[in-house]
């Protein structure tokens, strides 16, 4: 079986994910903030995208919390199976959750990637269709 450090050495690894993942989102948010203060219609479909991805972000965020809540609470709860018995299935129920959590903001950050590269791809070739008119 673990030991307590195995969850909780996950979490620095976590912590990068998170902070640039809220790296993303302050962007993002500035980028929906420029496209709003122009009042052109393209820029207001666009960010009505972007707030889209604003959305995964924010999930992904969210997911990244409870993986880490739960990696510290296998730990602690890894440290008292020692003295109490069900805190050692307990545990491994956590750490799961926890896995299970981080996976699903991974494959959040995955979609607001492949959709990212679709919406400047977009914007881009707005650009060079205006360019050439």
């Amino acid at each position: 079986m673990y030991e307590w450090y195995v969850p909780i050495t996950i979490l620095p690894g976590i912590g990068l994910l998170i902070i640039s993942t809220s790296s993303l989102l302050v962007n993002l948010d500035k980028e929906i903030s420029n496209l709003l203060h122009s009042n052109k219609q393209d820029d207001i479909v666009l960010s009505q995208k972007k707030l889209k991805q604003l959305n995964l972000l924010n999930l992904a965020m969210v997911g990244f919390y409870i993986g880490s809540a739960t990696f510290v609470n296998s730990g602690i709860l890894m440290i008292l199976s020692n003295t109490f018995l069900w805190c050692r299935d307990t545990s491994l129920g956590f750490i799961i959750v926890g896995i299970l959590a981080v996976l699903v903001s991974l494959c959040l950050l995955i979609l607001f990637s492949f959709k990212a590269v679709r919406i400047r791809k977009e914007q881009h070739l707005n650009k060079i269709r205006s360019l050439k008119l």
